[in-house]
């Protein structure tokens, strides 16, 4: 879909999008180049882009792509539905459980996740007045899902004694 929201901009080839693409979101997980090219294989396959001219670049020409009508359609769906929430639990929660189930303690887990998580905020909020906008915002994001997720270590903690005492019932 990224690829498919940065060709309804403007058409593009595989080079310029993933410019865009790691200037956007990039910062510490840039996008492969074979990545792009794989997906705009797809998207041409699937008639959501066309191939709709060649650049020239320093090496090789580049093609240049444009996103059809069913592509801006599929886009505007997708960017219409809301994230469902999973209500999966997180390999946390998985390892909590299982460390209780074959007998091992679940406070060190947690006390280390804790410790890692206060970690990361501090750095986040070290980092706060760098960036631009899209910076800040990503950091927004990741600050309020570590919040949540020290919340439920502490609400974890809380109720592992309760939680040992049904895992050890299991058969």
């Amino acid at each position: 879909m990224a690829v498919l929201a940065l060709l309804d901009r403007h058409p593009a080839h595989g080079f310029a999008l993933k410019r865009t693409y790691d200037e956007l979101f990039g910062h510490g997980r840039d996008l492969k180049y074979g990545q792009v090219y794989s997906t705009l294989a797809r998207l041409e396959r699937d008639g959501l882009a066309d191939g709709v001219g060649v650049e020239p670049g320093e090496g090789a020409d580049r093609k240049v792509y444009a996103i059809t009508d069913d592509g801006v359609a599929e886009l505007e769906a997708w960017l219409d539905q809301p994230q469902k929430p999973t209500g999966r639990p997180s390999e946390l929660f998985t390892k909590v459980v299982l460390a209780l189930a074959s007998g091992r303690p679940a406070e060190p887990i947690l006390d280390r996740q804790r410790l890692a998580h206060l970690e990361r905020m501090r750095e986040l909020t070290a980092d706060r007045h760098s960036g631009d906008v899209i910076d800040r915002l990503a950091r927004d994001h990741e600050l309020a899902h570590l919040e949540a997720d020290i919340r439920w270590v502490e609400l974890a903690a809380a109720r592992l004694s309760d939680l040992r005492a049904d895992v050890e019932q299991l058969p």
